[in-house]
């Protein structure tokens, strides 16, 4: 038997607690038949904590964070927090909270593409798309000085800085060469560094780590040149090497490839295994209660966490290749669903899908 490892579970706001639902069904199984043994504790998140307690991050939640091997996050926010005052909305007060408290410093982004589901003509996704979006998360634009001034005119202003430091590249270049190691062996790192010094840093210093893996194929692209080319011909692509702002657009364009944000997981790592694992979606909350949300976001962001929290391999791929042969044999949720082949199902059915594809791939 395994040593005991706690997950925090925070399914927050929306269809956060429908979706949640489905992905501890799953964990369920791979838990007893990998005899994993992964103990679940759940707490309130977001608007709905903010309800109950008055703050979106009640010191309960964090406490139980600070004791678990990883968080697996659901949604949160909506309209009905929207008047609070910025610092005190559901995504500041709590995820946004925990990434810094944390020090996640790594957003992975999966991106794998199906013919039938992706926007973009079939011939520019026909040799397959299946690309990795590594993004750092706590430095540059985001996080540099910022103010508000008035200029000789008397013109107000305001400014932001997008501020750099060598060990922050370093960081997570080493990790996005880490993860390329393990896939098809291609970073592309992705800047500005024409007309940007911040960037010409970056692209120095991603040059200077690239020599501690000389078995992994490195090659530059403007921001501009590597979103045209997403949209063209995103097949030659592997893991993209994104600082903050241009992770933070190039990995939502990633997800407009797929067709559905229902689809798209994601990972916030830190410096030792610990991280927070959501959907990339929101919390749509005029699905609520519907049964029509798409579970497999945060299904997908599960496996993630066995893989990259816990180290349980084999767990993650048997999740992943069910989730693929549900989407394989056409069964969909109304956000997938564009054809009388196909079978729609609701949120709670297509748990059960992904749960007896793993029996049988079992």
């Amino acid at each position: 038997m395994k040593s005991k490892k706690t997950i925090a579970v925070l399914p927050g706001d929306g269809i956060g607690p429908e979706v949640m639902k489905e992905a501890l069904k799953v964990l369920r199984f791979v838990n007893n038949h990998y005899q994993l043994n992964i103990e679940t504790q759940t707490s309130e998140v977001g608007g709905h904590a903010i309800d109950l307690y008055g703050e979106a991050l009640p010191k309960k939640t964090l406490e139980l964070c600070q004791k678990s091997k990883a968080i697996l996050f659901g949604s949160v926010g909506g309209p009905k927090w929207d008047k609070l005052s910025p610092e005190k909305r559901p995504e500041r007060a709590s995820l946004l909270f925990l990434r810094k408290h944390f020090n996640l410093f790594a957003n992975l982004r999966p991106c794998k593409v199906l013919k039938d589901l992706s926007p973009l003509k079939e011939e520019r996704v026909q040799k397959g798309v299946d690309l990795l979006c590594v993004r750092e998360l706590t430095g540059g634009l985001y996080f540099g000085e910022k103010g508000k001034r008035f200029n000789k005119f008397g013109h107000k202003g305001a400014f932001d800085t997008l501020n750099y430091f060598e060990n922050e590249v370093k960081r997570i270049a080493g990790l996005a060469f880490k993860l390329a190691r393990k896939r098809k062996k291609k970073v592309t790192s992705v800047d500005k560094a024409n007309v940007l010094t911040s960037m010409v840093l970056w692209r120095e210093t991603v040059e200077k780590v690239s020599k501690d893996f000389k078995d992994v194929t490195l090659e530059h692209l403007y921001v501009d040149n590597m979103s045209m080319q997403l949209m063209l011909n995103p097949s030659p692509y592997d893991v993209l090497l994104c600082p903050n702002t241009f992770g933070d657009i190039l990995s939502d364009q990633c997800a407009g490839l797929t067709g559905s944000l229902g689809l798209l997981p994601s990972a916030s790592l830190g410096e030792n295994d610990f991280g927070l694992y959501e959907p990339a979606g929101g919390t749509a909350t005029d699905l609520v209660g519907k049964n029509q949300a798409n579970p497999l976001a945060q299904i997908h962001s599960l496996s993630l966490l066995l893989r990259y929290s816990l180290g349980e391999d084999e767990a993650a791929s048997l999740i992943e290749k069910a989730i693929d042969r549900v989407l394989e044999k056409g069964i969909r949720t109304r956000d997938l669903f564009t054809s009388k082949a196909q079978t729609l199902v609701g949120t709670q059915e297509m748990g059960d899908e992904v749960v007896k594809e793993m029996e049988t791939l079992c």
